[in-house]
């Protein structure tokens, strides 16, 4: 790492569940900026900066200047609840990062019946429930031959589109109709099978417990047409001449209990000589129940703007239940695979004396590997145009195929996070 080399490129590194990919950048460039590794990359970029004409300093100085940090971005977000590889380019290597929309991409997830939830996942409400009693590993196999090959899939409505502006759950709200038809999007499924099926009760996952709204439940069995029977809810009323608001207040309070260790709730006389009684320890909430649902663990190739939520989904209803995402693992993006080439995110814990080699490794292997790539393709072309075959592009192997299919992925990509702070794939 004692090298003036400026490193730049693509790596993949293994998103841990619960946090975004935008923050996996944010923690990455933590650990990059002050390192020995990438001073180069902020020397240059100090230095470009005071090269820059007057209009442009001059345009920088009316901003709040910040610290320099390493130039990244994400070939592809994987929502929270995901795992697994998300591909950062460094520098010059975010150029290529759209190369990797376009390329066929791995998942293991896991299926868990009986449920729906706005989101399609354990993350979101729930707004339907239905039997599973009826749901058996054969009658799962033989459904999935229909997700197999091309097809349409409709995104994720509730948590993925807004239509002309507002999302679904506030046209629900107001009591509006949807103005448009969601439309479904062409998509590939290269690979589907069973990975595992777990029976009720076997398995650690669960249904969310919160519920949506009646109005949002009533909108999506109107919608998504679930099938199932949504019975209202009572309204609350009040008692004994008391307001509703007042009957609520009465009620939590009550539910708050008498602890003698909260001094101002309740107050104790001040003539009283009761001795204090010692503080006590709440008891440990019981353990949850396990989940009476089967659940299966399901592994697929996909082609891009593929929703594995979707699948699980329409996969629940094609079984005559429903079906909520309850974990997601990339496992493959092009060239990158868990377990071959893909960075842990907990070695940045460790140190630079640690993760530093393994990183400049990485980047160099890409430089290496593009370079040569473009190398065999120029005799051909004559030229090398963008997007054509290198570690980003896979098994696409056609520059202009390459490119066209590009221009549509970043087209659909851009209006994915437009309607949306989170995608599958």
């Amino acid at each position: 790492m004692t090298s003036t080399k400026i490193p730049e490129g693509c790596f993949a590194i293994n998103k841990p569940r619960g946090i975004t990919s935008a923050q996996v950048i944010r923690d990455v460039q933590v650990h990059f900026n002050p390192s020995k590794l990438f001073k180069p990359w902020v020397d240059a970029e100090r230095q470009r900066q005071m090269v820059e004409s007057h209009n442009q300093r001059k345009k920088r100085s009316k901003k709040f200047v910040k610290p320099i940090q390493i130039k990244m971005g994400h070939g592809g977000t994987l929502d929270p609840l995901a795992t697994g590889v998300l591909i950062l380019g460094v520098g010059s290597g975010t150029k290529s990062l759209g190369n990797f929309l376009a390329c066929t991409k791995s998942y293991e997830a896991v299926l868990l019946f009986g449920r729906a939830t706005d989101s399609y996942d354990t993350e979101g409400e729930v707004v339907a429930k239905k039997g599973f009693e009826h749901v058996t590993r054969e009658s799962v196999e033989e459904a999935m031959g229909k997700f197999r090959g091309k097809m349409m899939q409709r995104p994720p409505i509730f948590s993925a589109i807004r239509i002309q502006g507002k999302r679904l759950y506030e046209y629900a709200r107001e009591g509006k109709e949807v103005p448009v038809e969601i439309e479904e999007r062409p998509v590939e499924v290269e690979k589907l099978e069973m990975g595992e099926w777990m029976e009720g009760g076997t398995h650690e996952y669960r249904w969310p417990e919160a519920e949506a709204g009646r109005e949002e439940k009533v909108f999506a069995d109107k919608v998504l047409h679930f099938g199932s029977d949504i019975t209202p809810e009572p309204e609350a009323t009040a008692a004994d001449g008391e307001e509703p608001g007042q009957k609520r207040k009465r009620e939590a309070d009550e539910d708050e209990g008498f602890d003698e260790n909260v001094p101002q709730f309740p107050k104790r006389p001040k003539s009283s000589s009761a001795p204090e009684r010692p503080p006590q320890t709440a008891a440990a909430a019981p353990p949850a129940p396990p989940c009476p649902a089967p659940a299966c663990r399901i592994r697929m190739t996909v082609t891009s703007g593929f929703y594995v939520r979707s699948l699980c989904h329409d996969l629940g209803l094609a079984v005559g239940s429903l079906g909520i995402m309850a974990s997601l693992i990339r496992s493959r993006q092009g060239d990158f695979e868990l377990g071959k080439n893909v960075f842990e995110y907990s070695e940045l814990a460790k140190g630079e004396t640690f993760w530093g080699p393994q990183v400049e490794g990485m980047l160099e292997e890409w430089t290496t590997e593009k370079a040569e790539a473009l190398a065999q393709a120029a005799p051909m072309t004559g030229k090398v145009a963008k997007g054509e075959k290198g570690p980003a592009g896979g098994r696409h192997a056609n520059g202009d195929e390459v490119k066209a299919k590009e221009g549509q992925v970043e087209a659909e990509d851009r209006e994915r996070r437009r309607n949306s702070s989170s995608v599958d794939a």
